[in-house]
């Protein structure tokens, strides 16, 4: 009997190893002192992590918070990646480049790496965990992770409340500097709709970072925006058990982990992507979890899965540069160019109409002239009329849709219907003739719809965003 145990052990280790078709290691600094140890998987799913481990960014905890992960992964046909960062030892961007340019080189070597390049997360442990959530939060988008994986994180870098040397190696001496204290507690950074999902995997009892003032904030900081974000909170473990076995709820929190990777929905690389820049309307104000309620999110759900619809919309925002709160001095505004989109929907016009803001609406045929042409570089060339035109082979992208905002049935915040109907329109549909663009006339379409509608008169309520998504999935269709 013991005989035929031994034997299946050793095939069960040797299906393990199996798994993983090949490892290599890539410098990502010239001198070699960072480093990308690479696991591919033998059968490829397309989703890749990103590893970065922990160690108080005084050592690097590479063993249990890195290398040990790849099996599983691998198992899971998830490609593998350990950055191995340099420490910072007074300047922070040394780790979070290293970090940076591994995931990009990883979108790079998508294809070659049979990886998805929109499927591609970050998995940090303790202040691993805080460099996972600072890329999360604060990088831009061509190397922002797609998910998260927070093991037992630092978020906070206020001392009091946190790991002490975390905070204080990673800072250095701008841990005196409260503005960049907080700038690098990252559930301060969270954005909505900008900010990756998280999971988050906690042991109720760890004595070293303290749960309630790091994990947890970033999870209410994260729910509270509407992201989508889970917490897996075990009763023991204390601090760094990472992947190790010796984790009394090591298999439990795999099967959690398992299925949370599993649940979530994936782009395909070809997909055509849909950016909807809006203000609150489009942003989702109003409606709990927002991220999967508002009109961009129903409108993937009308599109299927051929589409890739992501939510650019900021409240308040306005169209007019001299507005109180322009659209394009918003990361939001950075983020959807950034994109890459094939389709843009553009709904702006709403905080527009507000005394304080349309003094300055002389201006704002100019300012969506400055954002389509932006957009699309090629219109903002004069069309020539004489002579031959040569033919392109490739249409010009993106596509842009201007939709007149949804009617104001109150005057709610100073906004103004009458300036919409007699101002902001006539504009979109004059600069929609001049650039050979398409109006979707929600103004006129949702004109029917006042039992849609939030009490306020302005914002729709869910079965508002779902009329929305209805009559703009049906343009973008035909």
């Amino acid at each position: 009997m013991k005989k035929w145990m031994t034997i299946g052990l050793l095939l069960v280790a040797m299906t393990m190893q199996a798994q993983t078709a090949r490892k290599f290691t890539l410098d990502l600094t010239d001198d070699g002192a960072a480093q990308m140890v690479c696991f591919l998987p033998e059968n490829p799913s397309g989703k890749a992590i990103v590893g970065v481990p922990g160690g108080g960014y005084s050592v690097l905890s590479n063993g249990h918070e890195g290398m040990m992960a790849s099996d599983w992964l691998n198992q899971r046909g998830i490609a593998y990646f350990v950055v191995n960062y340099r420490l910072p030892e007074g300047d922070r961007t040394k780790p979070m480049g290293d970090v940076e340019k591994g995931i990009r080189i990883v979108r790079d070597s998508a294809q070659v790496w049979k990886v998805n390049p929109h499927d591609v997360g970050i998995m940090g442990f303790s202040a691993g965990g805080h460099l996972a959530s600072v890329i999360s939060t604060h990088a831009d988008f061509d190397v922002r992770p797609d998910f998260t994986i927070l093991f037992y994180p630092v978020i906070s870098m206020d001392e009091r409340v946190s790991h002490v040397w975390s905070c204080r190696n990673f800072l250095g001496e701008d841990q005196k500097d409260p503005a960049i204290v907080r700038d690098f507690s990252t559930d301060k950074a969270v954005r909505r709709h900008l900010t990756p999902p998280a999971c988050i995997i906690m042991a109720s009892d760890d004595r070293l970072v303290p749960p309630v003032t790091n994990g947890i904030q970033y999870y209410s900081a994260m729910r509270n925006a509407g992201n989508e974000c889970a917490m897996f909170i075990y009763p023991t473990g204390d601090h760094g058990f990472g992947f190790g076995p010796w984790f009394k709820y090591h298999d439990q929190m795999l099967t959690d982990l398992g299925n949370w990777l599993d649940a979530r929905q994936t782009p395909q690389p070809e997909a055509i992507r849909v950016a909807c820049i809006g203000n609150s309307i489009t942003d989702g104000h109003g409606i709990d979890m927002a991220p999967a309620y508002a009109y961009p999110a129903l409108l993937q759900k009308k599109l299927g899965n051929g589409y890739w619809v992501k939510n650019f919309g900021v409240s308040a925002r306005t169209m007019l540069n001299k507005g109180d709160f322009p659209y394009m001095k918003e990361m939001a505004w950075q983020d959807a160019q950034a994109f890459n989109p094939d389709i843009v929907v553009i709904k702006l016009g709403t905080n527009d109409s507000k005394p304080q803001n349309w003094q300055y609406g002389a201006e704002f045929k100019a300012d969506l002239e400055q954002m389509i042409t932006t957009l699309r570089p090629d219109l903002a060339q004069p069309v020539k009329k004489k002579g031959k035109k040569k033919k392109d082979t490739v249409a010009p992208k993106p596509q842009i849709f201007l939709c007149t905002p949804i009617p104001a049935l109150k005057t709610s915040w100073g906004i103004n219907d009458s300036i919409i109907v007699n101002g902001i329109i006539p504009i979109q549909q004059e600069v929609a003739r001049q650039y050979g663009l398409q109006i979707i006339d929600l103004h006129t379409l949702f004109a029917g719809d006042a039992d849609k509608m939030l009490n306020d008169g302005i914002h729709p309520d869910g079965k508002g965003a779902q009329r929305m998504a209805d009559i703009i999935a049906d343009t973008l269709k035909q």
